[in-house]
C-alpha cells in the first residue's frame, strides 16, 4: 500500500521503531539510521522492530555522517525520531532544519509526554504516561492497586499507531499541497484520546471510585483461576451474552445472578464463579464455552497463542513473530527481514551520491 513512500528513521526506543516497523510492513521503504557500535545498550533480545527496513549506521557528531543523514531527509517523504524534545534541534536536524532541506517533508515526533508542557523534559515511561492520562484508573480490580497493562496500551496503542496515524495524514495532505507538517505524537495524549470510548459508555466511568464501572467491577468484565492454575477471560457485557454465559455455567435459574448490572451485587456474583472456575481445569472451560457467544476465552501465554487453532488459521504468526496487520483483500503482508546493523550502509551513500545528494 505504501509502496513509493519514503521513510527515514533516527533509532530510538519502543515504540518510535514499532511505527517505522509498521510502515515498512505496509510497504514504505524506510531506512534506520542506526548509532554507531554496539547501538543502544537498553535494547535486549532480537531486533524484531527492524523488520522490513533497510540500515545504515551512523554517528551524527561527526560531520560526513550528518551530511548522510542530511541527504536521506532531503530524499525522504517522512522522519521519524523519538528522542525527547531538543535532541534533533542540538544535532541541526530538527523540523526547521529539516523543513529547509524539503519541505514537503512529513516530521513524525514521538515522545511520551509531548514536545511542550511542563512534563516535556522529564523522563518517563509507559505506565506513568497511562497513569497521568487517567487511563490506569480502570486498570485491575477494585480491592487491590492499579495493574501494570502490556506495553500495548501506551506505547502502541497511545503511541506508535498515533503516529502512524499522523504520519500517514500528513503525507496525503503533503501531496496535495507540497507542503510538509510537524506531527507531534505523545503517548499521554493518546492515551487520553483513547478514553473517549469509555467515557462513551456513560455515567459508569464517572463514579470516582474504581471497581464501580462497567468493565473493572462486574463478575462478567474479569479473569478468573481455573484449578491448574491457567486463567479465562470473561467480559460478556450486553444482556444477550450475559444469558449464554448464565446457561453453558447452568446458572441461568440461580436468582444469585438474574441482576447483570447491579454493582451492590457485584462483589458476591464474583465470589461465586471464582469458586466454579477455581474447580475445573482451563482445558473444561475451553471446551465448554468452545463455540459459543457467551464471550469466554482462554488467557493463552505467546506460546500457547501462536498454536491456537484460530491464531493458527487466520496464519497470525510467521516464522515465530506476529504478521502484520492490517489485511488488504485477504493478504498478509510478510513480516520482513531483520537486517544486520548498517548492513545497507555501503547501498545507500551509493545511492546518495548517484542522485547528487553526497
Amino acid at each position: 500500500m505504501l509502496n513509493g513512500v519514503r521513510i527515514v528513521e533516527f533509532e530510538a526506543l519502543g515504540p518510535a521503531p514499532f511505527a517505522a516497523m509498521h510502515l515498512a510492513q505496509l510497504g514504505a521503504e524506510v531506512t534506520a539510521i542506526q548509532r554507531a557500535g554496539a547501538g543502544n545498550p537498553a535494547k535486549q533480545g532480537p531486533a524484531l522492530l527492524d523488520r522490513g527496513k533497510r540500515a545504515i549506521t551512523l554517528d551524527l557528531k561527526t560531520p560526513d555522517d550528518l551530511a548522510v543523514a542530511r541527504a536521506l531527509v532531503a530524499r525522504s517523504d517522512a522522519l521519524i525520531e523519538g528522542f525527547r524534545p531538543g535532541v534533533m534541534e542540538r544535532l541541526g536536524l530538527g523540523p526547521e532544519e529539516a523543513r529547509a532541506l524539503n519541505p514537503a517533508l512529513v516530521y513524525g515526533r514521538m515522545t511520551g509526554w509531548g514536545q511542550d508542557g511542563p512534563r516535556a523534559s522529564q523522563a518517563g515511561h509507559d505506565l506513568n504516561y497511562a497513569g497521568l492520562s487517567g487511563a490506569l484508573f480502570y486498570a485491575g480490580l477494585p480491592d487491590a492497586e492499579p495493574g501494570v497493562p502490556p506495553t500495548l496500551l501506551g506505547d502502541i496503542g497511545g503511541g506508535a499507531l498515533y503516529l502512524v496515524v499522523g504520519i500517514l495524514s500528513g503525507l496525503i495532505n503533503a501531496r496535495a499541497t507540497g507542503k510538509g507538517c510537524v506531527v507531534d505524537a505523545a503517548i499521554l495524549d493518546g492515551a487520553s484520546h483513547m478514553m473517549s470510548l469509555l467515557l462513551s459508555m456513560g455515567t459508569q466511568f464517572d463514579t470516582g471510585a474504581r471497581g464501580r464501572s462497567l468493565l473493572d467491577g462486574p463478575h462478567w468484565s474479569r479473569c478468573y483461576a481455573c484449578a491448574d492454575g491457567g486463567h479465562v477471560a470473561v467480559q460478556c457485557l450486553e444482556p444477550q451474552f450475559y444469558a449464554e454465559f448464565l446457561a453453558r455455567m447452568g446458572l441461568t435459574e440461580d436468582p444469585r445472578f438474574a441482576a447483570q448490572y447491579v454493582p451492590a451485587q457485584w462483589p458476591a456474583q464474583t465470589e461465586a464463579l471464582a469458586a466454579l472456575f477455581a474447580a475445573q481445569p482451563r482445558a473444561h472451560w475451553e471446551a465448554l464455552f468452545d463455540g459459543s457467544d457467551a464471550c469466554v476465552a482462554p488467557v493463552l501465554s505467546p506460546a500457547e497463542a501462536q498454536i491456537d487453532p484460530h491464531v493458527t488459521a487466520r496464519g497470525i504468526w510467521q516464522g515465530g513473530v506476529p504478521a502484520a496487520a492490517p489485511r488488504f483483500d485477504g493478504t498478509i503482508a510478510p513480516p520482513g527481514r531483520i537486517p544486520g546493523r548498517g548492513e545497507h550502509g555501503a547501498a545507500i551513500r551509493a545511492e546518495l551520491q548517484e542522485e547528487g545528494l553526497l
